[in-house]
C-alpha cells in the first residue's frame, strides 16, 4: 500500500484548470443522468473522476515495466519484477537457487538487482506468506477523499465551472436557477410557446407562476423527462426580455417584466447616488463602527456577513420616501437570495396584524421595495425604528415598528422656503412610533421636498456646499452649536443620497470642523468660504 504523490496534492486543486476532456466528461455525465445538475453535483463527479484517473495512471506506471512480485510465484533469470512492499521499486531477477532451510517447506531464493543497482534476495515458491495477499489498490490519502476536496476547494471549483458556462460557446453548458445542462441537448422552445407563457402570466397579473404551471398550458410535448422540459422552458424564458425569474434560491418563479412595479424595474430617484470621491483611510475606529451601525446599503462591506435572525434598523428619508429598506451587509442574510435572479419577489408579514404584503429584493441595487403603504399605515417618519426578523416559512419576513401611544413631541422639522432653501425648526409633531432622536426628522411638506430633489438632480451643487449648509442649519438647534455625525447623515439625505462614509471623511478632512467628542463636531466659519 502507498500514498498517492503529486499530482494529486493540495497545490493540484489550488491550481485546478478545466480541460476539454473535463468538459467532455461532464457532457457525458449529464447525458447519462438526463437531467440538469448543480455546479456542486458536477464538481463532485469531476473530482471523483480526476482522482480515479490519477490513481489508475499511477498504478499503470508502477506495474507497467514488470510483473508484481508475490512470494508464492516462480521466477526465472532475466525476468523484470515490481515490488509493492518496497514502494513499487523495480528490479530484474539475476539468479534463482533452492533455499537451504530445513524448517520450512521447499522454496526458492531469487537474487534481484533493483533499479538503483542494489542487490536483494527474496523468497519464491513460498505458499504461506503474508505478502501473498493480493496487493491493495493505490489509495488516496485522507486529504484527497472526494468529500474533503469538495469541502476545501468545492467553492472555487464551482466558480471555475460557472465561469466556463458563462462563456459563449456553441452548444456549451447553460445555466438556469443554479443548474447546468448542454444547450445542444435541450428541448426546442419556440416563439409560440413563449407567447402562450406571456399570455398566462398576463392573466395572472404578471405572476409569479412556477415553470410547471406554465408547462401545463404551453404545449411543449416531448419524450424528455419533466425536469429537462422545465429546464428547457426556463432557459428560453430567461433569454427572452419579457420575462423575469423572481424566485428565491431553489425556487423558480416567473413574472412579466413590464408588470413589475416601477421601483423594482428602475432605481427610485431618492436612492440614486452620484459618486463623491473620498479618502476612507481618514476614518477612525468610532467612525467605522457608526458606518456599520447605520446600515446604509452604499457602505462597503466589512468582510463579514450578518448571521442574526433579526435586526433593528433606522429609517432614513430616501428609503422612507421610496418605500424601501437598505439591503446592508448586516441584514441582507435575512432576505431571500437567488442563484441568478436580479429581482426576488417575497412576502412581508406585519408583526402586529399578521397581514401579509408583497415586496421585492432588488439585488443589484441593494434595496428592498414595497413598503410605502405600510410606512404610511403605521405613521412612520424618517428616523423611525424598524424591527425585522426571519419568518418560519421560507421566503417570509416579519416586520414591525416599535409602536407607542400617539403624542405631540418637539421634533426637528424640515421646512422648504419659497426660494427652495432648506431650514430646520423645532416644532411639535404628532408621533405614534418609536424613533432615533438624533435621526428623526418630520417632513410636513413632501411635495416641496420632492422639488428640492429634482433641482438637486438637475443642478448638481457641490457636495461641500450642501453639507456645510446642513451643518449650519442643524447647529442653530443646539445650544452648544454641536452636530452629531448621524444627525448630519440624516439631514444631508433629505436632499441627496449620500452614504455615511463620505460625510465622515468630509468631517475628518476639513479644518473647519472640530471634533468635540463622541462624534460630535463644532463648525468654525473662519477660513471657510
Amino acid at each position: 500500500m502507498t500514498i498517492v504523490p503529486s499530482p494529486l496534492r493540495q497545490e493540484y486543486w489550488e491550481n485546478f484548470v478545466l480541460h476539454e476532456e473535463d468538459i467532455e466528461f461532464l457532457y457525458n455525465y449529464l447525458l447519462e443522468e438526463e437531467t440538469p445538475l448543480t455546479p456542486r453535483e458536477l464538481v463532485s463527479a469531476l473530482i471523483e473522476e480526476r482522482i480515479r484517473n490519477a490513481i489508475q495512471e499511477l498504478e499503470k506506471q508502477r506495474i507497467g515495466n514488470g510483473e508484481i512480485y508475490l512470494p508464492k510465484g516462480h521466477y526465472i533469470a532475466g525476468q523484470k519484477l515490481v515490488f509493492p512492499a518496497m514502494n513499487w521499486r523495480q528490479g530484474e531477477v539475476i539468479d534463482v537457487r533452492p533455499a537451504k532451510n530445513p524448517d520450512e517447506p521447499p522454496f526458492e531464493v531469487i537474487r534481484c538487482r533493483l533499479d538503483d543497482g542494489e542487490e536483494r534476495q527474496f523468497a519464491a515458491g513460498l505458499e504461506d506468506h503474508r505478502l501473498n495477499r493480493p496487493h491493495e489498490r493505490v489509495r488516496q490519502d485522507e486529504f484527497l477523499g472526494v468529500h474533503n476536496v469538495l469541502a476545501q476547494y468545492g467553492g472555487q471549483l464551482e466558480e471555475k465551472l460557472r465561469a466556463y458556462s458563462a462563456t459563449d460557446r456553441p452548444g456549451g453548458l447553460v445555466r438556469i436557477a443554479g443548474r447546468l445542462f448542454p444547450r445542444s441537448l435541450l428541448v426546442d422552445v419556440n416563439t409560440g410557446h413563449l407567447n402562450l407563457a406571456e399570455a398566462m402570466l398576463d392573466m395572472a397579473g404578471g405572476g409569479p407562476l412556477p415553470t410547471a404551471t406554465l408547462l401545463e398550458q404551453v404545449g411543449l410535448a416531448s419524450s424528455a423527462n419533466a425536469r429537462l422540459l422545465e429546464f428547457s422552458l426556463d432557459l428560453a424564458l430567461q433569454e427572452d426580455g419579457r420575462f423575469d425569474e423572481v424566485g428565491a434560491a431553489g425556487e423558480v418563479l416567473w413574472y412579466l417584466n413590464r408588470l413589475e412595479p416601477e421601483g423594482v424595474r428602475e432605481t427610485p430617484l431618492y436612492l440614486r447616488y452620484h459618486e463623491v470621491e473620498h479618502d476612507r483611510t481618514l476614518l477612525t475606529k468610532p467612525m467605522l463602527d457608526l458606518e456599520q451601525e447605520l446600515d446604509d446599503e452604499l457602505s462597503p462591506a466589512d468582510g463579514k456577513s450578518g448571521q442574526a435572525d433579526e435586526a433593528t434598523i433606522r429609517l432614513i428619508y430616501p428609503h422612507w420616501r421610496a418605500g424601501t429598506l437598505p439591503l446592508s451587509p448586516r441584514i441582507r442574510n435575512l432576505f431571500p437570495t437567488a442563484y441568478e435572479a436580479p429581482r426576488i419577489r417575497f412576502t412581508f408579514v406585519d408583526r402586529d396584524t399578521k397581514e401579509p404584503f408583497t415586496a421585492w429584493v432588488v439585488r443589484a441595487k441593494k434595496y428592498v421595495f414595497g413598503l410605502r403603504s405600510w410606512y404610511q399605515k403605521h405613521g412612520l417618519i424618517p428616523g423611525s425604528l424598524l424591527h425585522i426578523q426571519r419568518g418560519k416559512k421560507t421566503g417570509e419576513i416579519i416586520i414591525g415598528s416599535a409602536t407607542r401611544r400617539a403624542s405631540r413631541d418637539w421634533m426637528r422639522t424640515v421646512l422648504v422656503g419659497s426660494d427652495g432653501g432648506i431650514v430646520f425648526a423645532m416644532l411639535k409633531q404628532t408621533v405614534s412610533a418609536a424613533y432615533d432622536e438624533r435621526m428623526a426628522i418630520a417632513v410636513p411638506d413632501v411635495e416641496a421636498l420632492d422639488g428640492v430633489w429634482l433641482r438637486m438632480q438637475k443642478e448638481r451643487p457641490p457636495f461641500e456646499r450642501v453639507t456645510v449648509n446642513m451643518v449650519r442649519e442643524l447647529a442653530k438647534l443646539n445650544p452648544q452649536s454641536h452636530v452629531h455625525a448621524s444627525e448630519l447623515y440624516a439631514a444631508v439625505n433629505l436632499v441627496r443620497r449620500c452614504p455615511p462614509g463620505v460625510l465622515l471623511t468630509f468631517l475628518a478632512s476639513r479644518s473647519w470642523f472640530a471634533h468635540v467628542g463622541d462624534l460630535h463636531f463644532r463648525f468654525d466659519d473662519l477660513g471657510q468660504v
